[in-house]
């Protein structure tokens, strides 16, 4: 059973337990000398660690995505801990509990998706309500849909992450659509709940958040549009502009080219859609981090990657 998690780890602490090698990569110091890299993971966060010693032997004793029993000490480097690492012993995972290392959402799955479903019955456009009902009554679609992660590492990157995601920008679109009444609602709802229903096949999670072959290959976006338009071929009564705008929202939600969008928004729903999207990952995103944060004198995070930024704790 494990008892030490990376968010109880402090500088000075001997370390004596399991993690998941979420990656690993034999590299070489300035002066040559083979030193081993890796990110260390469990459920409540990673570590980053480094074997000095040894390092190519070490590196055959296991791979990425392997169990590892860790022996170490905590140290700090450039304003984060870090664990120097003198031993590991891969352990197989029948010898762990894998809840362990997959974090999951705060929110309780069911209850999350049937306020989601909520949201569906108050729809009152009858052919964006046979739509929904076409994607959630497909229970194989629903049980991915309910522990899916919404991304790898930059938001919502838990068991439940995507449903938690979809459902706190439905209700953002929600007061939006009060907020803006030339928006159409209904157009606006599904389109919440519909815009990343690709990630149901774009990650894999068995043990730690991992990109598909098609989630690299063609990516949500695409594979969004696929499932949209093979559920609308179910519906041939379904009015073709409706279609287009629907094709467009899922298509214009990261906003911009650089993002992955292979269009940018063009409709006032695209646009709301869009923008609820981006602030609530980057809400979660920074909040997830500060949180993260080692508990120091300093009310600063270290330096975020993604965000480009240090945030204030305050």
């Amino acid at each position: 059973m494990k008892n030490v998690f990376v968010r109880d780890i402090r500088q000075g602490d001997k370390v004596s337990e399991v993690f998941l090698a979420a990656e690993k990569n034999l590299a070489f110091s300035q002066k040559g000398a083979p030193y081993l890299s890796l990110k260390l993971k469990d459920r409540t966060g990673e570590v980053d660690g480094k074997v000095w010693d040894h390092a190519p032997e070490w590196d055959q004793a296991f791979k990425k995505g392997d169990f590892v029993q860790v022996n170490a000490r905590a140290v700090s480097y450039r304003d984060a801990v870090q664990l120097n690492i003198l031993g590991i012993k891969k352990l197989e995972e029948t010898d762990v509990d894998p809840m362990d290392f997959l974090p999951a959402c705060e929110g309780n799955p069911e209850e999350m998706f049937a306020e989601l479903m909520g949201f569906v019955n108050r729809v009152t456009t009858p052919h964006l309500k046979a739509l929904l009902t076409a994607f959630f009554r497909d229970e194989a679609l629903v049980g991915r849909f309910k522990r899916a992660p919404a991304a790898k590492s930059f938001h919502h990157n838990t068991i439940g992450g995507l449903l938690e995601h979809t459902l706190s920008v439905t209700r953002l679109l929600d007061r939006a659509a009060d907020h803006y009444p030339g928006a159409n609602r209904d157009l606006l709802i599904t389109g919440g709940i519909l815009h990343d229903i690709g990630k149901v096949h774009e990650f894999s999670y068995d043990r730690m958040v991992e990109y598909t072959d098609a989630g690299r290959l063609v990516g949500h976006i695409v594979m969004g549009v696929e499932m949209l338009d093979t559920r609308l071929a179910g519906l041939p009564d379904f009015p073709e502009q409706t279609a287009m705008a629907l094709r467009h929202l899922i298509l214009s939600h990261h906003g911009v080219l650089e993002f992955g969008s292979p269009k940018r928004p063009k409709t006032l729903e695209a646009l709301i859609v869009h923008h609820m999207d981006d602030l609530d990952a980057k809400v979660n995103a920074l909040q997830t981090f500060i949180e993260a944060s080692p508990e120091e004198d300093s009310d600063w995070t270290p330096y975020h990657r993604l965000l480009e930024r240090y945030i204030y704790k305050g």
